[in-house]
């Protein structure tokens, strides 16, 4: 009877690294991605330094409560938001599956993570382009530009919040 509650292994405290990733995405969206957010980057005074652009940056998933008149409504408002999180977060849990059999450990965990980030703003910014009130291929390369370069630059986070977790 012992040998079917004993355990062999360790057992992780900790969520699977796709998960940990997800909620970080959720966070950095939803926190950076808000009015508040937003509307505090935009007062930064000096706006020509480093601290400022990454700010700004960090605020370029930007959400609304309302679509203050924007043609399509507030969807349209918040579809590059959505976008990155439901893209981010079905990336999370994608990549890893291929790469954990071959690089295992928290290298590969970390670049998945980052990874999963640069495409999943890369391809928001596609989408909400090409599916927003103003559709056009150029709006849509120049938006894929903006958005992966986001997503390079902020994905770091991502990438750290991924690891320790299980693949």
């Amino acid at each position: 009877m012992t040998s079917l509650i004993h355990r062999s292994g360790p057992v992780s405290r900790y969520g699977t690294a796709a998960g940990t990733g997800a909620l970080a995405v959720l966070l950095l969206v939803g926190i950076c991605g808000s009015p508040a957010y937003t509307g505090w980057a935009a007062t930064l005074t000096d706006p020509e330094s480093g601290g400022a652009f990454y700010a700004r940056l960090l605020a370029w998933p930007a959400w609304r409560l309302d679509a203050d008149g924007q043609a399509g409504g507030l969807f349209a408002a918040d579809l590059r938001a959505v976008l990155v999180v439901v893209l981010a977060v079905a990336l999370l849990y994608l990549l890893p599956a291929a790469q954990v059999a071959r690089v295992p450990g928290p290298v590969s965990q970390f670049f998945s993570g980052w990874a999963a980030y640069v495409l999943a703003g890369g391809l928001a910014a596609v989408l909400a382009a090409l599916l927003g009130p103003a559709p056009s291929l150029l709006g849509a390369l120049q938006e894929a530009s903006t958005g992966a370069g986001y997503g390079f630059l902020t994905g770091w986070i991502i990438g750290i919040a991924s690891l320790g977790g299980r693949a």
